[in-house]
This record gives C-alpha cells, structure tokens and sequence, in this order.
C-alpha cells in the first residue's frame, strides 16, 4: 500500500523533492492556494497535478524569464522562501548531489 505524502512541510531534504517542486509550481501558477501543503496525498493526485502544472510551463517554454512579471515574481519569491526554509532545517543541496552521485 502506498504511503500517503506527508505534505511539503514534513517532506524530505525540507521540501526540496520532485513533489516539493510540483506544489511550489503550483503556487506559483495560481493551481492552489499556498496553504496546500500535499498532506495525505496520493502519486496518482501528484501526476494529476504535475500535468496541469507542465501545461503552465509549456505555456512559457518552461523558461522563468518568459513567465509574466506577476507569476515570475511569485514563483522567485516562493523558491527563495523555499530555499531558506530548507537550509535552515539543514538541507545541504551539494551534499544531497553527492549522495545521488554515489
């Protein structure tokens, strides 16, 4: 049985992980308000949504510099409140590439 996701602020590596990435688009995008954390959600829910959330990037070339002023600056300022979160709980994104490298 599948285990359900534990929502983006109990995720691994402080929500930096393909789900953790798809809620943030997400947001971005206007899909969901930012207070959906993905709590108990299933993968089948999660590929549901990672294909509306491609459909957005595609829109744009999946390039942030062609995204609209509104959505760019909400998708910056959500990665940059992501990132520092992340650390703080001590995420190291150069030891996480080390770890998938071995």
């Amino acid at each position: 049985m599948e285990t359900p996701y534990p929502g983006i602020d109990e995720d691994d590596m402080g929500g930096m992980t393909d789900r953790g990435r798809i809620l943030r688009d997400a947001w971005a995008f206007g899909l969901m308000p930012e207070t959906e954390t993905g709590a108990g959600w299933t993968r089948k829910r999660f590929e549901d949504l990672w294909a509306r959330v491609e459909q957005e990037w595609q829109r744009y070339d999946f390039r942030v510099a062609n995204l609209p002023d509104e959505v760019r600056a909400r998708f910056e300022r959500i990665q940059a409140e992501a990132l520092a979160a992340a650390r703080a709980a001590g995420w190291d994104p150069d030891g996480d590439l080390a770890d998938e490298a071995d």
